[in-house]
């Protein structure tokens, strides 16, 4: 019974500790290292530009970001007809995939500029502030699946007619058919004998 308590004592121990030390770094960094330091400025730059933005700059840039996921899903709707205009059914399956998935992503895309213009109208920068971010992660997801369509491969192209096959038969082997050789009197089959490890 001490055992078990002991036991559940050093669990509970053990998690206090890792929360804390999970809050520690988010707060102050690891043993006293500014984020920034650990992460490296390259890391953090563009976040740090793109959320000092006003509301009203937000919304702007949300708007220009469905822009381009618009361009994204035209340029790989376009690539997924001509695959089946020449019907190529995998690279049309892969594509299709990847058309799907981005225009999930426009459409909570919109949802999420309906959101930031509400924010901005009821000027809650935190709201507005949570809706650009994720509106950075559609972004940023689009056009990576337009990366993956434009790595998305078709069938062989090397298929040139259809294929024959020829046989050739090397002339040093004997014509001979087994049916036609008889059979001869002198050799007698013997059934095999059976062997078993239980008798």
């Amino acid at each position: 019974m001490r055992l078990k308590t002991l036991k559940w004592s050093l669990v509970a121990v053990t998690m206090t500790l890792s929360v804390l030390s999970v809050a520690a770094v988010g707060s102050q960094g690891l043993l006293g290292a500014p984020v920034q330091q650990l992460l490296g400025a390259a890391a953090t730059v563009q976040t740090e530009r793109e959320v000092d933005l006003s509301p009203e700059q937000q919304l702007v840039n949300a708007k220009a970001f469905m822009t381009k996921m618009e361009q994204g899903s035209a340029t790989v709707r376009t690539m997924l007809e001509q695959a089946q205009a020449a019907r190529d059914v995998v690279k049309a399956m892969c594509l299709k995939d990847k058309l799907q998935q981005i225009e999930v992503a426009k459409r909570s895309g919109r949802d999420r500029v309906l959101t930031l213009q509400s924010a901005v109208d009821a000027k809650d920068k935190d709201r507005s502030r949570h809706e650009f971010m994720i509106m950075q992660v559609l972004r940023d997801r689009v056009e990576q699946l337009v990366k993956e369509a434009n790595q998305c491969i078709g069938e062989e192209l090397g298929f040139i007619g259809e294929s024959q096959v020829t046989l050739s038969v090397n002339p040093g082997i004997p014509d001979n058919n087994p049916d036609e050789l008889g059979s001869d009197p002198d050799i007698i089959s013997e059934t095999p004998v059976y062997v078993s490890p239980i008798q």
